[in-house]
């Protein structure tokens, strides 16, 4: 995963940790989940336009 092993993913958890602190983290995975998940729709609304529409139906019923 672009070159970095074990050691160097638990450093930069470790001054993340530090930077943002531990009632943090929640916060800011939710924010990239959502960024993500807005980024897959937007994409997938570029390949097809009627699958966004899908989806929306498909969330309006639940």
């Amino acid at each position: 995963m672009f070159g970095l092993g074990m050691p160097e993913l638990i450093v930069i958890l470790v001054i993340i940790v530090i930077i943002f602190g531990a009632g943090k983290l929640p916060e800011i995975g939710s924010g990239i989940g959502k960024g993500i998940r807005n980024f897959k729709e937007a994409t997938k609304k570029e390949e097809d336009p009627k699958a966004l529409d899908d989806d929306k139906e498909n969330k309006k019923e639940t």
